[in-house]
């Protein structure tokens, strides 16, 4: 089912998934322990609740499979792999270094996303 869906409604569905994803582990700080998937998926729905229009562009049947949320289940587990696998860049590697000499911290992360979470909260620490 959701492969049948247009690309940009899948393209549509993957940045929701990454954009509330990202949003979600901020509001807990990067802590995995705090990391609840149910939360994540509560606050998921919200945001393409209230911000997505690919859900008016699914029919109701669809979106009310069990196929469907199944597939959207392993979606959801594919978005989360490649935010959690891809490496901080270079740059954003220096920076942090850089900031962490100044303001003499010593955060850690392991990902692109998570090195722009701490980047941000270096650079408001740093105001």
């Amino acid at each position: 089912m959701y492969k049948d869906l247009s690309s940009g409604v899948k393209i549509s569905i993957t940045r929701s998934i990454s954009t509330s994803f990202e949003s979600y582990l901020a509001s807990i700080d990067w802590d995995e322990k705090r990391f609840s998937m149910e939360d994540f998926i509560a606050s998921w729905q919200t945001y393409f609740q209230e911000n997505a229009a690919w859900i008016e562009k699914i029919p109701a049947n669809v979106l009310l499979s069990t196929e469907f949320h199944e597939e959207m289940a392993q979606k959801i587990d594919e978005v989360i792999a490649k935010i959690l696998n891809e490496e901080p860049t270079a740059k954003q590697i220096e920076t942090i270094e850089t900031l962490q000499k100044e303001l003499g911290t010593k955060y850690t992360y392991a990902c692109k996303a998570e090195a722009a979470y701490i980047e941000q909260l270096l650079k408001e620490k740093q105001k």
